[in-house]
């Protein structure tokens, strides 16, 4: 038995006390994505403290342009396949477009499905001030939110692109306020996306609650990556805060093309791949066909 796998057996189920425990203490938080049972199962093992279910499943899972054409059903699909494969990390389900924005009390009763319904831990929004009286409505029903702001992909029209967000004096300190407001809110925790790392490490300071950096510099209370972008699966265009562990699209091809070989070649599949019948139930099996003429 390997040494994750002893592990993903003894470990507890993390919670958010643990996760306030560890900015307290200067820990770092380790968090990624997944959109499938055996993804989150292999992240969960690995000593993954939260898996976000995030709506980037929609570009990197379902082929979508934006984020913004993913729906509550496809949301619910998915975080119900990680909670099956994640027992021990903390799981975060993110609320589309259009889930939360419209009205209060329909965020409240989709925010619950992502709980009742899915599995999930907590839900994720995007969205500074103009958000805080639908995450304080959300937590006030015993749903844990994590908000999120900087570049929020379901805002990438009105922010005019996926640049990087708050690199002026007076946009850093709108972030700050949307920072503070979350937290104001009863946010567990604060995603900062492709924000420039000395405004990241001054609302993490100046927060009591965790932040979670995609794109925002090492003085994050913890980072988050796409994990389709950390294993090179993705590649339609690659952000330059991702830092690429591994090129599993290389692998893979070069799998597939191993077994295409293979099969062509009739290599595969060999006698150690198929199963057999006895000589005695042959000879039967030939015998009874003989004798009904086949």
């Amino acid at each position: 038995m390997s040494a994750v796998s002893s592990l993903s057996k003894t470990k507890n189920k993390i919670t958010l006390k643990d996760l306030q425990k560890k900015k307290a203490s200067g820990h770092q938080i380790f968090a990624l994505t997944a959109y499938d049972y055996s993804l989150a199962k292999v992240l969960d093992a690995s000593g993954v403290d939260l898996i976000l279910v995030g709506d980037s499943l929609g570009m990197v899972v379902l082929g979508y342009e934006t984020t913004l054409s993913v729906t509550m059903e496809e949301m619910l699909h998915h975080c119900k396949a990680v909670a099956r494969g994640a027992k021990h990390s903390f799981l975060v389900g993110d609320m589309p477009f259009l889930s939360y924005q419209v009205d209060v009390h329909e965020a409240v009763r989709n925010a619950g499905r992502f709980l009742s319904e899915a599995g999930m831990n907590s839900v994720k929004v995007e969205g500074g001030v103009q958000i805080s009286s639908t995450v304080q409505a959300i937590v006030r029903a015993g749903i844990p939110v994590m908000g999120h702001i900087g570049l929020m992909p379901q805002s990438v029209h009105k922010i005019g692109g996926y640049g990087v967000q708050g690199n002026t004096a007076s946009k850093a300190r709108i972030l700050l306020e949307d920072a503070l407001a979350l937290e104001e809110a009863g946010c567990f925790a604060i995603v900062l996306e492709s924000v420039p790392t000395r405004v990241a490490r001054l609302i993490t300071e100046r927060l009591s609650i965790p932040t979670v950096g995609i794109g925002a510099g090492p003085g994050c209370d913890g980072q988050i990556l796409v994990t389709y972008d950390l294993l090179g699966l993705f590649d339609s265009f690659t952000p330059k805060f991702v830092k690429q562990y591994a090129n599993l699209r290389e692998a893979i091809t070069e799998a597939v093309e191993q077994y295409i070989c293979d099969v062509r070649d009739s290599k595969f599949p060999c006698e150690a791949h198929s199963s057999s019948i006895s000589d005695v139930e042959w000879r039967l099996l030939l015998e009874n066909l003989n004798d009904i003429g086949l």
